[in-house]
């Protein structure tokens, strides 16, 4: 039996409660699912008993890929590759439901590359995600709170997040010394339209570089102190970056490119 590699952060769920629970969350039955981070594939199995249409799961580690082909033959479609290198639009004809128990090493960053890297067309139908409560914390944090910042902003651009429940350290093998939250998130059918993420990242950067003090340096920084913008968006320059809600952060990324263009 494969041990799991503290390097790619694996932590394999082994609690069948949970796991039974997991795949209830949609009905996926005759659909394309996406399973990220298989592992052992404990999880993979609950998901085949589901019947559904097609199975690909992206695995990084040879070892455990060696195993899965073992295990499941034919049952899966594998992708031996790293989950941050690969470009899900190319892969799906239809919209496909994603598992995954993300590695707590990367989680943050998978999540930030579907979000900002998505076009017009979501390739997926919804996400069913594995974090570190911590992480889905901040994911999901509300304005005026001290875990609300750029995770939280980024990732409800597009979707809405909705968590479902927590799981305890025993649910896993190895044990990790934290509790682990399970997210849903599915697309919006409006949102505000930013011609390049990166806009949001750094204006989400800027900001959230010191959370605690007032935005009047960072705005400044972004848009030399412009009085439209201000007025505008009904801005006060004495607040803290927690303080803006979600809508005026996306605003914002669009009149910052209009100044650029």
């Amino acid at each position: 039996m494969n041990r799991a590699k503290k390097s790619l952060g694996q932590n394999f769920l082994i609690d069948k409660n949970i796991l039974e629970k997991i795949v209830n969350v949609v009905d996926f039955q005759n659909k394309t699912i996406l399973e990220v981070g298989p592992g052992t594939g404990n999880l993979t199995s609950f998901i085949l008993n589901k019947n559904p249409r097609k199975v690909f799961v992206v695995e990084k580690d040879n070892e455990l890929v060696s195993d899965l082909r073992n295990k499941f033959n034919d049952k899966l479609i594998i992708i031996n590759d790293d989950v941050l290198k690969i470009d899900e639009t190319k892969l799906f004809n239809d919209k496909v439901i994603v598992f995954g128990n993300l590695p707590y090493n990367i989680s943050t960053e998978i999540i930030s590359k579907w979000i900002l890297n998505l076009k017009q067309n979501f390739w997926f139908e919804c996400l069913i995600l594995m974090f570190q409560k911590e992480v889905a914390d901040r994911i999901i944090a509300n304005l005026n709170t001290s875990s609300y910042g750029r995770l939280s902003i980024i990732c409800n651009w597009k979707l809405n997040i909705k968590k479902l429940f927590d799981i305890k350290p025993n649910a896993f093998s190895p044990k990790p010394k934290i509790d682990s939250s399970l997210l849903f998130f599915y697309p919006k059918k409006k949102f505000v339209k930013i011609k390049d993420p990166a806009n949001l990242q750094k204006i989400t950067r800027v900001f959230f570089n010191q959370r605690r003090k007032m935005i009047k340096k960072p705005f400044n920084q972004l848009f030399n102190g412009n009085k439209k913008i201000i007025d505008k968006l009904n801005i006060n320059l004495t607040m803290r970056p927690q303080n803006i809600n979600l809508d005026t952060y996306y605003k914002l990324a669009c009149e910052y490119e209009d100044l650029r263009s």
